[in-house]
């Protein structure tokens, strides 16, 4: 207790304060003894600091306090391995930075969840592509980042990781909160590695998720005349000049969505020449990671003079030197389900998505042209079959002749077809 006399000399408020911060209500015998309950609860120590006590039985010690106006929690650690004594020194020391105007979730001794997050993001950077590095983190942001991103990777459980992805598949997500426990998973891996974390609270999550549904094609129109009517359909739909180009260029190539979503004018080769070609890197093609770091796997997109009309109007919207197909920011990627949304506002909606354009091209190219399906293949990037159906692993691995010539004469009677 203060002296008896600065006791003496404050107002009562002060000196009711005063002594509820100076009591202490947690003991060692009351941590040891506290038992896990139907749902969480805490036993409270002094000045914010509690003792949090979760369904499964785990302790950890959390200190309550106020960041820019908004109540914050920091996670000080998981009892036994931080003692009460421990927990109260952390909380002294994060006093001391919050009264210096430090955020003390973001103290360099404190390793939470979304500093492991971002560096696990940091480590993969070089096997992704751009747009899939950004969606990863993206979902992070969105779904767990809020629920566990401030607390330290010891105090969180399996319950807690089982309340992230339980809220995406209420959703109706299924998918979405699979990839979401992976990540999860991933980040503890890195982090039990780095000795971060004792454990991966997500590993046994994955049996508790709903059942992944039965898989199933894409929708997909599979007539050239549905086709044709899709894309005239969704040029009178009032939406971005972008998203339209987009559309017709993705319609064209028969590409995934991801490589028009990343597609830089630095890929693009002789636009305005004789025999312009998209140049589509390795590193953003659905390829095994060590095949990503080979240029001799980029994929070479002969560009027909319908795909070249449609990059020269995209030319005149957005800066050169970037993205071909940006977003409203102007330099993020087009939204994922952007182009998805426009086909959704015309009569096909539910009958093709973007993903469906490979399977049109497929199935109207090989009906015109049944002794072409490997240039057809080829065109789409897939691998390499025998005559068995078989993959031709060594073929695949040496051949390399990227056949441009009958690949140009296909995706230029595709373009006629389905433009004119």
């Amino acid at each position: 207790m203060a002296s008896r006399r600065r006791f003496l000399e404050l107002n009562i408020p002060q000196k009711i304060q005063l002594i509820l911060s100076e009591v202490k209500m947690l003991t060692n015998a009351a941590v040891k003894a506290a038992r896990a309950r139907a749902s969480a609860y805490k036993i409270a120590d002094e000045r914010g600091l509690h003792l949090f006590v979760a369904p499964t039985g785990r302790k950890s010690f959390r200190w309550r306090f106020r960041f820019a106006g908004q109540e914050q929690l920091l996670t000080i650690g998981q009892w036994p391995e931080v003692s009460l004594d421990a927990a109260r020194a952390r909380a002294e020391a994060a006093r001391e930075q919050l009264g210096r105007g430090v955020d003390p979730r973001m103290a360099p001794s404190v390793m939470t969840f979304e500093r492991a997050a971002r560096a696990w993001h940091a480590q993969q950077l070089a096997g992704w592509t751009a747009v899939h590095a950004a969606d990863v983190l993206a979902s992070l942001e969105a779904d767990v980042f809020p629920a566990i991103g401030t607390d330290e990777l010891d105090a969180i459980d399996a319950p807690a990781v089982l309340r992230i992805v339980r809220s995406i598949e209420q959703r109706g997500a299924i998918q979405t909160a699979r990839r979401v426990r992976q990540r999860i998973s991933d980040v503890f891996a890195l982090a039990v590695s780095e000795g971060w974390a004792q454990a991966d609270p997500a590993a046994i999550v994955g049996r508790a998720l709903a059942r992944a549904p039965a898989a199933r094609h894409h929708p997909a129109l599979t007539t050239i005349e549905e086709a044709r009517a899709l894309l005239a359909a969704a040029e009178l739909v009032d939406a971005g000049a972008v998203v339209k180009l987009a559309s017709r260029f993705l319609a064209l190539t028969a590409v995934r969505l991801a490589a028009v979503r990343g597609a830089r004018w630095c890929e693009i080769e002789d636009l305005d020449g004789d025999a312009p070609v998209w140049r589509i890197p390795a590193a953003r093609m659905k390829l095994a990671a060590t095949k990503k770091l080979d240029a001799g796997n980029d994929h070479l997109v002969p560009l027909a003079p319908a795909a070249v009309a449609v990059l020269r109007a995209a030319r005149a919207l957005s800066d050169a030197g970037g993205l071909v197909f940006p977003g409203r920011d102007g330099s993020s990627p087009l939204g994922e389900g952007t182009i998805n949304a426009l086909y959704g506002r015309t009569r096909f909606a539910g009958r093709h998505v973007v993903h469906g354009w490979r399977a049109t091209f497929s199935t109207v190219m090989n009906e015109r042209r049944p002794g072409d399906r490997g240039v057809i293949d080829q065109a789409l990037a897939h691998v390499l079959k025998q005559d068995d159906g078989t993959t031709a692993k060594v073929e695949g691995a040496y051949n390399r002749a990227q056949h441009l010539a009958p690949r140009r004469r296909i995706f230029e009677e595709w373009a006629e077809i389905l433009i004119n």
